[in-house]
Order: C-alpha cells, then sequence, then structure tokens
C-alpha cells in the first residue's frame, strides 16, 4: 500500500482549554483565540492537496476543521470514533477542584490514565479500540494521498503513542499537544507509521 499522508490537527483554543477544565465529552466552542489560530492554519496548509477532511463531531472541531477547508473544495466530514477521552464526572473542572474532590481517582488516572477513568468517563484504551480501526480504514480508502483530520488533545497522543511503540500508559508523560497543533503521519500498513511532524505550532508565531 503507498503511504498515507495524514495530516492530524488538535482544535484551536477554547475559553475552557484555556481555564485549564476538564472538558473532553463537553461540546465547547472555539475562543476567539482559537478562531484565530484555525486561520492561520487553514492559511499554511492552503497549498496541500487533500482529498479529504475528517472531524470529531464536537462544536470545537467541526469549526477548526471548517476553517482549515475554506481554501479547499471539501466538505468536513465528522467521524465520532474522533471524540475525545470522557472524563466522566470531572467534567467542567479544574484539576486541583478534582484533586480535592477526588483524590484517590486523581491519583489512580495519573498512574495510569491508559487503563483507569474517573467514574462516568472512558479509558484511554477505549479510545484507542475506536480511533485505530477508523485511522486505518481511511489511510487504505486514500492510500498514497493527504487527508485532513482534526481532533483532540488526548485522541491524538494515545493514537501517536501506539503508532510509535510508545507505553500508552505514559503517554501524557512523553507527548504535549498543543491548541490547533500539527502532526503529519506516513501510514502505510496498521503496524507501518512514520511521524513527520508532532505538535509544531509554528503557524501560529507568524505575524
Amino acid at each position: 500500500m503507498e503511504p498515507t499522508e495524514i495530516h492530524l490537527v488538535r482544535h484551536g483554543s477554547t475559553v475552557v482549554s484555556d481555564e485549564g477544565r476538564f472538558a473532553g465529552a463537553s461540546d465547547v466552542a472555539l475562543s476567539d483565540r482559537g478562531r484565530d489560530e484555525a486561520k492561520r492554519l487553514g492559511r499554511r496548509l492552503a497549498g496541500q492537496d487533500f482529498v479529504a477532511i475528517y472531524t470529531s463531531p464536537m462544536t470545537r472541531c467541526i469549526d477548526t476543521a471548517t476553517a482549515l477547508a475554506a481554501s479547499h473544495d471539501l466538505t468536513p466530514q465528522t467521524r465520532s470514533e474522533l471524540l475525545e477521552v470522557d472524563h466522566g464526572r470531572w467534567e467542567g473542572l479544574t484539576r486541583s477542584e478534582v484533586q480535592t474532590r477526588f483524590p484517590e481517582e486523581y491519583a489512580a488516572w495519573q498512574e495510569d490514565p491508559f487503563s483507569f477513568a474517573p467514574q462516568g468517563g472512558t479509558t484511554g484504551a477505549s479510545v484507542v479500540a475506536r480511533v485505530m480501526p477508523l485511522l486505518h480504514r481511511i489511510a487504505r480508502e486514500h492510500a498514497g494521498r493527504e487527508v485532513l483530520v482534526v481532533s483532540h488533545k488526548a485522541t491524538i497522543r494515545l493514537l501517536v503513542a501506539i503508532l510509535l511503540g510508545i507505553d500508552p500508559r505514559r503517554y501524557r508523560d512523553f507527548l504535549g499537544q498543543q491548541p490547533c497543533a500539527l502532526n503529519i503521519l506516513e501510514l502505510r500498513e496498521p503496524t507501518r507509521a512514520r511521524l513527520r511532524l508532532f505538535n509544531d505550532v509554528s503557524h501560529l508565531s507568524d505575524g
């Protein structure tokens, strides 16, 4: 199979992310800064030859994908597999609030966010189980072409960890992901991936 070039993008900033609140399953919109970030990345990607754009159905991702699609004759396609980790009863809380209210849960999550989830939430393992088959399907359907995928912070880091053979229990320790960051993956087969670019936000420092 010819390698598929996947431009994997985290959505832009939101008011909730700026406040440091857990909001994986909360449908929040882009902030003014997030909309500007998406426009800047859109200008950077204007010359790419994308054949398809896929996005998480969350508003913050759809709005980011729509901004990126502005210079391409494509309509973003929503895929629920690209959704973020659900933090259950932590949703809407800050990290310090979670540590105070649910100290045992927080300690267990810090130790192993791949296998453990707070009450009502989802594990990193469950995210990988739903997103990896979609990624491989996208790669097969668009072999040898360029595709844009817009998703979320933890989902992207988990995906990269699995593809590169990084211990997924340590994805939060080893892998960063800024708002509206660009990552580029070359995917040939389920076990053959090359990371060409990671967590790049150079487009946000241009004028």
